[in-house]
């Protein structure tokens, strides 16, 4: 029978996680200090205990805290959807987007800012877009054997790239007040975000967090191959199904918070199997955590400056050269 040898007693995992909580708390502490209004820590444990300035208390509970929060589920949920996709495509440079994710959010969003419907409805129908995008490139992917990972993403490729060309035509036919609301959309951002996003997706976001760490055996499986997979009597049908379905609710909603942000996915799990290695038991309760930090972390470089930047950029800065690098080791394996 198959067995994955981990010693979860290993220092690695220990450093690892003792590294990633230090520095989600740390960075949790600063996000609530620091900003337009700088706010000592004593003030802030005055505030969280609903004493003392009661603007301190506002900046903290209604305009801080939500922030925070959703920072980290969005991280959370970006980091575990990377994981999980790049365990079952046998690729460590897949992301969440790699199902069209973006594509398909992007393109309901856009349309719905630049025609004015409904524009309230703008998070849930990223949502429902996004999952539908991935419904479809799924069928796509489907072949007599089964669903094939070529088929997969060849088939993300092709839907992201007619969805994104509707995308752009409707920016150039838009007046430009809703263009720049569109574009600040698609960037990714978590200004404004408050108590009433994290209430509508948290219970969604966390079971499905809940649920993919309990699919750490079949992407452990998946990821030794499809031939050993069927030896080990797992469905690589039902197993890709249930994995992609996960992965795709986790980053449909974090773009149902947050708007596109790039790089999370694909960064965040490379980096937590460097640090221990390649059993997804351990990679993705760890990958939801250090998806959870780096995009707080992201959030709170944006607020520094004197004007607050998008939190998609921050994110787009900080991960292309770790996205430059990964291709550049890539390429050595390959011609070594």
């Amino acid at each position: 029978m198959y067995k994955i040898k981990t010693n979860f007693l290993d220092g690695r995992l220990f450093i690892a996680v003792s590294l990633l909580t230090t520095a989600l708390v740390v960075t949790s502490m600063a996000s609530l200090s620091l900003g337009s209004v700088s706010i000592s820590l004593p003030d802030i444990w005055q505030a969280l205990l609903h004493e003392g300035d009661p603007i301190n208390q506002t900046i903290i509970w209604d305009l801080r805290m939500p922030r925070i929060i959703a920072a980290m589920l969005v991280g959370s949920a970006l980091g575990m959807s990377g994981a999980l996709l790049q365990g079952m495509l046998r690729n460590s440079l897949a992301s969440p987007f790699i199902l069209g994710i973006s594509a398909g959010a992007g393109l309901v969003t856009v349309g719905m800012i630049v025609l004015g419907i409904w524009i309230n409805w703008v998070p849930f129908a990223a949502w429902l877009g996004a999952i539908i995008t991935a419904i479809t490139v799924i069928f796509l992917g489907r072949s007599q054997g089964g669903i094939r990972v070529e088929r997969l993403v060849l088939g993300g490729v092709a839907v992201s790239s007619l969805l994104g060309a509707v995308q752009s035509t409707l920016l150039l036919l838009a007046e430009d007040g809703r263009v720049q609301q569109a574009l600040n959309w698609l960037i990714g951002s978590l200004n404004g975000r408050g108590w009433e996003q994290v209430k509508i997706a948290a219970p969604y976001m966390l079971t499905a967090l809940v649920i993919g760490c309990l699919l750490a055996r079949w992407v452990n499986v998946l990821a030794l191959g499809d031939d050993l997979a069927v030896g080990l009597g797992v469905s690589l049908v039902r197993s890709r199904l249930l994995i992609g379905g996960v992965a795709t609710l986790l980053a449909a909603g974090a773009v149902s918070i947050a708007g596109l942000i790039s790089f999370v996915g694909l960064v965040v799990p490379h980096g937590v199997r460097l640090l221990v290695g390649t059993d997804y038991r351990v990679c993705l309760p760890l990958s939801a955590l250090g998806g959870a930090w780096l995009l707080t972390f992201a959030d709170l470089l944006s607020r520094l400056g004197a004007v607050e930047l998008p939190v998609g950029s921050v994110t787009a800065l900080l991960g292309s050269p770790v996205f430059i690098w990964l291709l550049y080791r890539r390429s050595g394996a390959m011609t070594g």
